[in-house]
């Protein structure tokens, strides 16, 4: 009897632990000063813990206002996370978009440095779509994995465009890029070949003035291949409404960019592959085994199996609702995606934003990671999935 007693008592004990570690609430809307928590991103550090970032929007849920960019910690593969730490506060302003990054590849550093990609902005979308404001880009680094951060930099000259010298005196460039925005979701770097070291980061603007369904809309990105001292351009995706994007590298040299549709004709994701680096892109498509309601996305590089890289991608695979939040692996490439995992969903109409913008990290050679917003963006949460099941 006592045996059995404690048999059962350890099964249940189990159990619980299981479903505790399988999913972990990470934001939650209303608590720890913000009323919002929106745009998470992730990565893993080389000492296995996890930084997660987020928009903590203080007043409502509004894109552009009082948000801050906030992070927390987990030292326990995501069962456990720190108190929330505010990485920047532009008081009434925005700070927006994380991107974050390790350089794993900098012989200055050994133990690896943070990057963290951010926007800043001091008007709403639509306005500064009529030039009416400004979106910046900004980068700030940490030497010691988080714990602290160096002065944040201002490279908006060097990867944005914009013509609004009301605003900058610099800031006068012909080509007239409005809205920008990087990815959202983490940035990444090339572990090996031609481009080993170069640390990119997708985005998205908008050229000139509004168009009907967001035709002036296109994704870019831009990188580094110094360490941050500098940053070039990539081209643009050559398709109109081409929006919110994240990349991941591929074999032999090459890489695939992942992009939001942002006019909703096609519901469906975009890939575009690169085979310099991102300079240039070869060619871009409507992936019709991607369906998307128009939403953010994340794609990650899981490692190769007989010389082809084995990719993730998270979306909510749902033509009309942002629901059905699912990952698929891809063992070509990004060619075909012949596994689905179900993450979350909900039944019932009223659950139309049951989950939206996600982001993937590594774990193990068996497990991911994925925090996503979910409950009408009510939480942020994370889970472990074993992709090789």
């Amino acid at each position: 009897m006592f045996h059995k007693f404690v048999c059962t008592s350890l099964l249940v004990t189990l159990l619980v632990f299981s479903l505790f570690a399988q999913e972990q609430l990470v934001f939650v809307s209303g608590q720890e000063g913000h009323a919002t928590y929106r745009i998470p991103a992730i990565i893993s550090l080389p000492n296995g813990e996890l930084l997660a970032f987020a928009e903590g929007r203080v007043n409502g849920s509004d894109d552009y206002g009082d948000v801050n960019l906030v992070m927390k910690r987990s030292s326990d593969q995501g069962i456990t996370w720190s108190g929330i730490e505010t990485l920047l506060d532009y008081d009434s302003l925005q700070a927006g978009n994380p991107a974050p990054v390790v350089d794993l590849l900098d012989p200055r550093y050994p133990q690896g440095v943070v990057y963290l990609f951010y926007n800043t902005g001091n008007n709403h979308e639509y306005d500064i779509r009529m030039n009416r404001g400004v979106r910046e880009v900004w980068m700030m680094r940490s030497f010691d994995l988080g714990k602290t951060w160096a002065a944040p930099q201002n490279i908006t000259l060097q990867v944005h465009r914009p013509n609004n010298p009301e605003f900058n005196p610099n800031y006068k460039n012909p080509a007239d890029w409005r809205h920008y925005a990087n990815t959202p979701g983490h940035a990444f770097q090339f572990q090996s070949g031609k481009y080993k070291g170069r640390i990119f980061v997708a985005a998205n603007h908008s050229v000139g003035n509004p168009r009907e369904n967001f035709a002036e809309y296109q994704a870019h990105g831009f990188f580094t291949d110094d360490h941050g001292k500098s940053f070039q351009l990539s081209e643009s995706v050559d398709i109109d409404g081409s929006n919110e994007s994240i990349a991941a590298e591929l074999s032999n040299d090459r890489m695939i960019m992942s992009i939001r549709n942002q006019k909703g004709d096609i519901r469906s994701r975009i890939l575009a592959f690169s085979s310099d680096g991102g300079q240039t892109w070869d060619e871009a498509y409507f992936e019709s085994q991607l369906p998307d309601p128009v939403c953010q996305g994340s794609i990650l590089n899981l490692g190769t199996e007989n010389g082809k890289t084995i990719l993730a991608h998270s979306n909510p695979s749902d033509p009309k609702d942002r629901n059905n939040l699912s990952v698929k692996i891809s063992f070509d490439e990004g060619k075909t995606w012949s596994k689905t995992i179900v993450v979350d969903r909900a039944s019932g109409h009223e659950k139309q934003s049951w989950t939206a913008y996600s982001d993937l990290v590594n774990l193990n050679d068996t497990q991911i990671g994925i925090i996503y917003e979910r409950d009408n963006y009510r939480e942020i949460v994370f889970r472990q999935i074993n992709w090789k099941d």
